[in-house]
């Protein structure tokens, strides 16, 4: 019971410090696809929300006198199962904010069966971005994603499998992510509930983002701790390698200690300033003032 008071507490806090603006549905007339999930959306903690079919965004402006003209699409990790809405969410777009980014929150389908279904949603969110840019003080060049565990996976995608122009994210901002759908080093959870039991391995290849990479990929920061035993930190080293095989910008930052899903926690541990490097890495790209 303490410990459902003191999360009801936090989300109180986080809530009253970084009000959304808005909430935006991805699809006026609901999407082509269903992922066909019958039962209603909930709340299986309160930060993890499951069941998702019904996908949308949150909208966290920064202030007009702050405006860098950034802004970052959030795909919360959950294993393809639901979302972390604060750790991986509200807590990242409140720090955005502080630094003159706008942020979205994505509140992605779940596959169930359908695995385009996360990148569908992603996609269309960075459409209605790119279509809305000028009315919020964005710069359609400063349009990028990021994402945390099996967001990452999905932040990764987007990365890696756009068609178009608005469909590139003119970055990307990993942390501890799902790269890759081989057996041996994903996350089975989330591999299961994005490709399905048996996938084939023409499928699990699509997937396996560092077998995507191309010189088109954009610029990218990843950040990953050694001891993960949720999420390899292998599934970073071989994006970073097939990034930079192909000359596109990008850094990993590791750190010995952290885990599975540090978010913006603070517990004092050299992991906590892990979002300084990311601050630097984008003020050297002139993403932020």
């Amino acid at each position: 019971m303490k410990k459902f008071i003191y999360i009801f507490l936090s989300l109180l806090i986080v809530v009253g410090s970084v009000v959304a603006q808005e909430e935006i549905k991805l699809y006026k007339h609901g999407p082509k696809e269903s992922n066909e999930i019958k039962v209603a959306e909930s709340n299986q903690r309160t930060d993890f929300v499951i069941d998702i079919s019904n996908p949308r965004m949150y909208f966290y402006p920064a202030k007009k006198e702050m405006n860098s003209g950034t802004a970052v699409l959030i795909c919360p990790g959950g294993g393809y199962a639901g979302v972390s809405i604060i750790n991986e969410g509200l807590n990242i777009a409140k720090w955005f904010n502080d630094l003159g980014v706008n942020a979205f929150v994505l509140y992605y389908r779940m596959p169930n069966g359908h695995t385009t279904v996360p990148l569908t949603d992603a996609q269309a969110a960075l459409k209605i971005i790119h279509k809305r840019a000028k009315k919020w003080g964005i710069d359609k060049n400063k349009i990028g994603i990021m994402g945390f565990s099996a967001g990452g996976h999905l932040a990764s995608t987007v990365g890696t499998h756009f068609r178009t122009k608005v469909e590139r994210p003119a970055f990307m901002i990993l942390g501890y992510p799902v790269v890759t759908m081989a057996k041996e080093l994903t996350h089975m959870g989330s591999r299961y509930n994005l490709l399905g039991k048996n996938p084939t391995d023409k499928l699990v290849a699509l997937y396996s983002n560092e077998l995507q990479v191309t010189k088109d990929t954009p610029p990218t920061f990843i950040v990953h701790a050694i001891d993960d035993k949720t999420v390899p930190i292998a599934n970073s080293e071989q994006l970073i390698k097939a990034l930079k095989e192909n000359n596109v910008p990008a850094e990993l930052h590791t750190f010995d200690e952290g885990g599975h899903g540090f978010g913006m926690r603070k517990r004092g541990i050299p992991v906590d300033n892990w979002s300084d490097l990311l601050k630097t890495w984008m003020q050297n790209n002139k993403l932020i003032n």
